[in-house]
């Protein structure tokens, strides 16, 4: 039974994404804002925005036990940047392998997708550097914690500065088909566009919320601990199936949204979530937490490696889903 639960939450999330893309797809023309906008902004916020729930809530309102709700909410906290630099960017492969082949060539507007991995990079770095700072060396973490907030303020502000430039480029967003309420009679237009987007969006909460409960109980019978649940099967559960949206759009030959939705995430909860570790629990060096952090800045040093050689190719994210299976190797052989 619990299994055909999460089969049904499953459908309900790619019916939701389906909803959602739509409607940001029209939103983003009508604004005329570009493509890395839309993907790396709104689309990332919006979808990323309510797993970032879970590792607050497991801070401020977990169990009785602070030891317990510290390790979930670390391990959610640098699990999502994790799983989206390996699996989730490994899964846009295999979704045009067939149409472009393992040397097929990805093109998203590269200025914005390096821009993406430069602030990630950059803050990513950071948190994984506060995790030697003493616990105690209370100014230094703040110090790390306000430079990570003011990455991310920064990171807005350029992408928001790119548009116009983008969109008189040819790289303004572009809606595909009319918009799903417009063919129920609605017309479309900003009021209706918002309602369409909040009902998607509404949709994927409800979805992903009862995947993540399903997750939760399937949890105990797999023999998994807090930390290993919150690293490994809470981001999957919260993360992964909202990156559907950039499935979607891939296979439609929509890089640069299908990109930016996932490096846009990216930046998102590698600034601002580590920002409150830093803050709010011990965030320590211990094994499998370390070693996640130097296996999401290998995969997003790859990614940002090659694209800077040159053409970003079907294969070269094959690498990427080969880190997340290196680290669930390591993380249930040997740590």
């Amino acid at each position: 039974m619990l299994w055909v639960e999460l089969l049904g939450y499953l459908i309900l999330i790619l019916i939701a994404a389906e909803v959602f893309v739509n409607a940001l797809e029209h939103l983003g023309e009508k604004l005329n804002i570009s493509e890395g906008v839309t993907g790396s902004l709104f689309a990332a916020i919006g979808t990323a925005l309510p797993e970032t729930l879970v590792p607050l809530l497991a801070i401020f309102a977990g169990t009785t036990n602070a030891a317990v709700n510290q390790e979930i909410g670390v391990g959610a906290i640098l699990g999502a940047p994790l799983m989206l630099s390996t699996l989730s960017l490994s899964l846009l492969s295999f979704a045009v392998l067939a149409k472009r082949g393992v040397t097929g060539i990805y093109t998203p507007e590269r200025t914005g997708l390096t821009r993406d991995l430069n602030f990630f990079l950059m803050a990513f770095s950071l948190a994984c550097v506060a995790m030697f700072v003493p616990h105690h060396n209370s100014a230094v973490r703040a110090t790390l914690s306000f430079g990570m907030v003011f990455i991310y303020f920064i990171y807005i502000m350029m992408t928001l500065r790119a548009s116009a430039e983008l969109v008189e480029d040819g790289h303004g967003t572009e809606a595909e088909g009319a918009m799903f309420l417009n063919r129920i009679g609605i017309p479309t237009n900003i009021i209706t566009i918002i309602v369409q987007l909040l009902l998607g969006l509404g949709l994927l909460v409800l979805g992903a919320e009862g995947f993540i409960h399903g997750i939760q109980q399937a949890a105990p019978i797999l023999g998994i601990t807090a930390l290993m649940l919150s690293l490994m099967i809470v981001p999957i559960a919260t993360e992964l199936p909202e990156k559907v949206n950039s499935i979607l759009w891939i296979r439609r030959d929509k890089d640069t949204l299908a990109f930016g939705n996932i490096t846009g995430a990216m930046v998102f909860q590698g600034t601002l979530l580590p920002a409150i570790g830093i803050s709010l629990t011990p965030w320590t060096p211990q094994p499998a937490v370390f070693l996640g952090i130097v296996i999401t800045l290998i995969a997003a040093i790859w990614l940002r490696i090659m694209l800077a050689r040159g053409d970003l190719k079907v294969w070269h994210l094959w690498v990427n889903g080969s880190l997340y299976a290196l680290y669930l190797s390591l993380m249930l052989f040997y740590i």
